[in-house]
């Protein structure tokens, strides 16, 4: 009889420290949180998670919670912690002040509306106030209703659609509007009734052999930067450091061990897998994970092709191409003793975490089984010694906000297909690893040092902020080293805060790569981490902690942040393209560029299509101070290929619109009709079948699927914007450059 593929999900939850240090001192009992998100998550993600996979017990899997996620989790249920928002929401609206009433039109709405705001019609009539009348409006206009209104759907929403059938959730959700204080009151008593069945849903299914629940080091850090933040230079040698370098292997220990005795206490057992932070590993830190007691921990293909030199290729259909070296463990030989680990399939994590949400449930879930059976078929016919193991690893709450209904129709689809599926079988990493031990051996010292974002650190250092950050960190350390005295028992004020700053989030957030409009509060949370160090000390506080990292302004270029999913009309949704590459046109650089009727382009990509946007000025049009036709060319370099002139008349001879192209996309700007072509031999161009999608209403949204270009992932591609009419060159955008896109 043939083995089925085993497939290992974890589920990542984490939130950071919302808790601000300096709510520790006053003499109340109540802790002050700078952002709602544990509580809301808590209401929409984590409970729900385990709830539905406990209806097909056949089916296990692996959660993994934070330790500082189960503390600020406690403190919700406890009905100590209070944020901004939920103050809010239980303030009179009468009473509400006017610094309150704009926090709460400006932030109210903080939630994917496709999905958490638009299916409610009372939330989303508020929102579209908002958003076409603008914040004065509301605040001038908006009578106590309204606001009470707000402040009820702002909660309500985030409930998850499993506890819809509450009869009170049901009552307020039928009810749509004319919400007393009473009712506010109530969400607020069911939020915490939902918080107060996360831990003890998760240890019973740890009981009943269904779920296996790890941890993470106690505040998230990335342990190979606090062994040494010069590790960031195994994967970019190259990498500005910090002024100063951080070694620091000595805290390792205390975060493992925190993590390993509150985990102990909350699920009377110990646990036996780690998830490192952002999967973050290092030969050094091995030896503390082996000796702390640890079995087994995970990171990220890209990690396991560093360490073995070798690049995992996808065929056409993004299955890898060297399965037998991804789908399986590895036993980590150290002086100390060894650990397995697991490496996850990034593409098919990535697929749940940015792409199925915006495809129809069926076809979703249709795509990742699909995957998995073609990878059951290559093991059968590979005849491989020992069964594989296909591990999907993700962060298991931000991805559903994406999904209809939070993911339940998706995860209850693929849930009933894996359960009718005979050659696929979910398991707990433990489980596997019992039954097929590691057979395959790493040397500890040939592990790569990096993380799940490209294999490398450059997400929490290397950027100047960041450096900054980790200079102010370093600063802090030093000063705690220098009163001996002051050890975790007769100060532990010192120490949590310590914990606090060295946590993966504040360096996510600094500098380049992400941005939201939240940055400013994290900057602020790592600061006051740093204060708390030097107040327990009593020593005084440096200046430069008074003082913001960096200037936290709208940002104007920037490449993409994440995979998009934009719904393509026309209009420019703001959230649809948040987290897009930019290129500021008109306007934006210099009086040179004032008078362009192109004001900026967008570009980002998902795993079905790349997308691109153009904004125009106000009350232009095709043929009224626009070009009535756009063409998009591209090229893919270093790739052998036919590739073709620009066929446009009145073409100068300038880079790059002088280059030769693979690809064209003609688009009638008058029509949005489009004609696709393919370069061929002697440099001509041929017709192909496009299903781009086109929408010109106040911006210009294009989505071109990656089926139509017949390339494999990871290519390549470089983007030009080239404007004309009737045949005629008009222009060419950006200037001097061309717009760099990666197939993922």
């Amino acid at each position: 009889m043939t083995q089925p593929l085993y497939v290992a999900f974890i589920w990542h939850q984490h939130q950071p420290l919302y808790k601000s240090p300096d709510s520790g001192v006053s003499l109340s009992s109540s802790q002050q949180y700078r952002l709602p998100w544990v509580r809301l998550h808590g209401t929409k993600d984590y409970l729900d998670l385990v709830l539905l996979l406990e209806r097909y017990p056949n089916l296990h899997q692996t959660v993994n919670l934070v330790p500082s996620l189960i503390l600020q989790l406690e403190d919700y249920i406890a009905g100590t912690a209070f944020d901004p928002y939920l103050t809010a929401s239980l303030t009179p609206v009468e009473q509400l002040t006017p610094q309150q009433r704009e926090f709460v039109v400006k932030h109210f709405f903080d939630a994917n509306h496709h999905t958490l705001i638009d299916p409610h019609p009372r939330y989303a009539e508020l929102y579209y106030q908002r958003q076409e009348q603008g914040e004065a409006w509301c605040l001038e206009n908006w009578q106590h209703h309204d606001y009470s209104d707000l402040l009820a759907w702002h909660n309500l929403a985030w409930i998850d659609p499993l506890f819809w059938d509450d009869p009170e959730i049901a009552t307020w959700l039928s009810q749509g509007r004319n919400f007393t204080l009473s009712d506010r009151q109530r969400i607020y008593s069911k939020q915490k009734e939902i918080l107060s069945r996360i831990i003890p849903q998760h240890r019973k299914m740890q009981a009943a052999g269904q779920l296996e629940v790890t941890t993470t080091p106690y505040t998230h850090p990335i342990l190979p930067l606090l062994a040494d933040t010069n590790s960031g230079r195994v994967a970019v040698p190259q990498m500005n450091l910090p002024q100063q370098r951080f070694q620091w292997a000595e805290d390792i220990p205390r975060h493992l061990n925190k993590a390993w005795e509150l985990y102990k206490d909350r699920f009377g057992q110990e646990p036996r897998g780690l998830w490192p932070s952002e999967q973050s590993v290092s030969p050094a830190i091995l030896p503390y994970i082996i000796e702390q007691g640890f079995k087994w921990i995970c990171s990220d293909e890209a990690v396991l092709g560093w360490t073995l030199k070798h690049f995992f290729h996808r065929d056409g259909a993004g299955n890898v191409e060297e399965p037998e070296l991804l789908y399986r463990p590895y036993r980590l030989q150290t002086p100390t003793g060894d650990v397995s680990i697991v490496f996850r399939d990034h593409r098919l994590s990535d697929l749940i975490g940015f792409t199925y949400g915006a495809m129809p449930t069926k076809q979703a879930v249709a795509d990742l089984v699909g995957h998995l059976q073609a990878i059951a078929k290559m093991q059968r016919d590979r005849q491989s010694e020992q069964p594989w193991l296909v591990t999907i690893a993700l962060d298991g709450e931000n991805c559903w906000e994406f999904y209809p209904q939070d993911g339940k129709p998706f995860l209850e689809a693929l849930y009933q297909t894996l359960s009718n599926e005979p050659h696929l079988k979910l398991v707990t990493v433990s489980e596997y690893l019992e039954k097929f031990p590691a057979t395959a051996t790493i040397p500890g010292e040939q592990l790569h040092s990096g993380s799940w974002v490209d294999g490398s650190f450059t997400t929490w250092i290397g950027d100047p902020v960041k450096n900054r950050a980790w200079d102010y960190l370093t600063q802090a350390r030093n000063m705690l080293a220098s009163h001996p005295e002051a050890t975790e028992e007769n100060n532990p004020e010192a120490w949590e805060a310590l914990y606090a700053a060295e946590g993966s989030d504040w360096f996510w957030w600094f500098g380049e790569g992400h941005s939201s409009n939240q940055d400013a509060i994290f900057d602020q949370l790592f600061r006051e981490h740093l204060y708390g160090i030097y107040k327990a000390l009593n020593e005084p506080v440096p200046p430069y902690l008074r003082q913001p990292l960096e200037i936290h302004a709208a940002r104007t270029d920037h490449t993409p942040q994440g995979f998009i999913h934009p719904i393509i009309d026309g209009k420019g949704d703001e959230q649809d393209w948040d987290k897009a590459g930019r290129i500021e046109i008109g306007g934006a650089r210099g009086t040179m560029h004032n008078s362009s009727t192109i004001q900026r382009l967008w570009y980002g990509v998902d795993h079905l299509n790349f997308y691109l946007r153009m904004d125009v000025k106000s009350g232009v049009a095709p043929g009224q101070g626009l070009p009535t036709e756009l063409n998009l060319l591209w090229f893919y370099p270093n790739k052998t290929m036919h590739n073709s002139p620009i066929p446009l008349a009145d073409l100068p001879d300038v880079a790059p619109v002088n280059y030769l192209f693979h690809h064209h996309l003609e688009i009638n700007l008058l029509t949005q009709s489009v004609q696709f072509r393919e370069a061929g031999e002697h440099l001509q161009w041929y017709p192909r079948f496009s299903r781009a999608q086109v929408a010109f209403h106040s911006c210009l949204e294009v989505a071109i699927p990656w089926a139509d270009l017949q390339v494999p992932p990871d290519y390549p591609l470089r983007l030009v914007f080239v404007l004309s009419d009737e045949g005629r060159f008009c222009n060419y955008l950006p200037e001097n450059a061309l717009i760099p896109i990666e197939v993922p």
